[in-house]
């Protein structure tokens, strides 16, 4: 068997991991809960719940991949003790990759297809109903769907198909650094628009009675569920690219640089859009539309709106495929690892699997659009995104903590050795007691949250 590939360099496994957590959570969701849950106080508590809970559950993912050396799916039966069955989960966590993908490649055609209209002028002039309705045609057009999620698929996995240090590194690092520099630029732009200081105020400071009229309790539990779904964990993504890195450096310092990076791309997120928000009286709260409907039709209000509505859907098609790129990875290693394939041959099998499976959430907004798995109104995709974020998410992070920190699974001792080799931050021994018992009751009660608010409305 080949020698196991590793990445070039410490940058490209922060760049690769933040580009696995970085995506859709940060520069669509985040925002438009922001603006539902009443901006500055939730953003507050936000940063609070991404420090308690999402830091501890990655450093933990990361140590798993690099103690074993191997993806999700083998890592858990390495470290297992002898006789426990916790590498049952590894194929569940490989399922979640597969689902995740059945939606996110649609989202991210959907991406690709605004930036090209973008460019090409075709979204000049629109108002609100314009860009209802250009959305709704998109969605409504099964070979345009089809197509532009094939293409999405394709560019990742021939992307992959370069190999880890040439391919997915490389790529992930160019792409990550055009990220920043247009939403930086984006960012300059929004906050030199007539009603920027309202959408900053709005966004940056607090106001209690703003989130009081929210609802405190669901402000709360929508930042702690904000910051548990952002970074992507509970899947092995991010046990993948630990088994990929070097032992030089502690894995708590390397999970700060990650959240870091994925934090700054959320805040920046929303430095862009509020701004914009307020100075043409879009309500900030507009919700899921956000991006493709009320959006558009600001860039075409906006000086020059071509060319920054065009940046700010090539931004987002970045955002989206350095996930799609990492999620693939994590994919073709599997079968590398599990199945002995080479490379070529888990990118080209996976490739034509995925544009299968991602086609019925294409038609969930056509042919079968009658059906609503989770209730009126919903769609295939909020099915798939509900298997994924609600259960497959919480309860591999579930797993983990409980693994990491129980006797019966591979225990605190050997996840703070591996946690605290190399040279940097270490995880604090006095957390203890609180991943061992507190954190998992966190997130069993994010689990339940989740099943609670989508069946209690059926």
């Amino acid at each position: 068997m080949a020698e196991r590939e590793t990445l070039a360099s410490r940058l490209g496994f922060i760049l690769l991991s933040a580009g696995c957590a970085i995506g859709l959570g940060n520069v669509w969701r985040f925002p438009y809960i922001t603006g539902q849950y009443g901006g500055a106080v939730f953003v507050l508590i936000y940063l609070v719940f991404l420090v308690i809970i999402g830091l501890p559950v990655m450093v933990m993912e990361f140590s798993i991949g690099r103690a074993s050396g191997k993806n999700i799916a083998q890592a858990l039966r390495i470290l297992e003790p002898k006789g426990t069955k916790w590498h049952y989960y590894g194929p569940v966590a490989v399922a979640g990759n597969y689902l995740l993908m059945m939606f996110y490649t649609a989202i991210t055609g959907w991406l690709i297809y605004y930036f090209i209209s973008t460019v090409a002028g075709r979204t000049i002039g629109f108002d609100a109903a314009a860009s209802e309705s250009f959305f709704s045609a998109l969605k409504g057009n099964i070979m345009t769907g089809i197509a532009f999620m094939a293409i999405s698929v394709i560019i990742g996995f021939s992307i992959c198909l370069g190999g880890l240090q040439k391919g997915v590194e490389k790529a992930s690092k160019a792409m990550m650094l055009c990220l920043f520099a247009i939403m930086l630029i984006l960012c300059i732009n929004s906050c030199m628009l007539p009603g920027a200081g309202e959408g900053l105020s709005f966004y940056l400071i607090p106001d209690f009675q703003r989130a009081m009229e929210a609802g405190l309790s669901e402000v709360i539990f929508a930042a702690m569920s904000q910051a548990f779904f952002t970074l992507s964990i509970g899947m092995g993504g991010m046990a993948i690219f630990g088994s990929y890195t070097s032992k030089a450096q502690s894995l708590t310092g390397e999970s700060v640089r990650v959240i870091a990076l994925d934090t700054s791309v959320a805040l920046m997120a929303g430095l862009i859009i509020f701004p914009a928000c307020f100075t043409y009286g879009v309500q900030p709260d507009a919700g899921p539309d956000l991006l493709f409907i009320t959006l558009p039709s600001i860039f075409s209000k906006l000086p020059g709106g071509r060319l920054w509505g065009a940046l700010f859907f090539l931004f987002m098609g970045f955002a989206a495929m350095t996930t799609l790129i990492a999620v693939f990875e994590n994919i073709i290693a599997y079968w590398m690892d599990n199945h002995g394939w080479s490379r070529k041959k888990a990118a080209l099998v996976n490739m034509a699997a995925i544009i299968i499976l991602a086609v019925p959430c294409i038609l969930g907004y056509s042919v079968l659009s009658s059906f609503h798995p989770l209730g009126p109104g919903t769609q295939i995709l909020d099915l798939e995104d509900f298997l994924i974020s609600s259960t497959i998410m919480p309860l591999g992070s579930l797993l983990f903590a409980i693994f990491c920190a129980h006797r019966s699974g591979w225990g605190w001792d050997g996840f703070i050795k591996e946690a605290d080799t190399g040279k940097g931050l270490r995880f604090p021994s006095w957390l203890r007691v609180y991943v061992k018992w507190i954190l998992p009751f966190i997130i069993g009660i994010i689990f339940i949250k989740g099943y609670w608010d989508i069946f209690s409305k059926l």
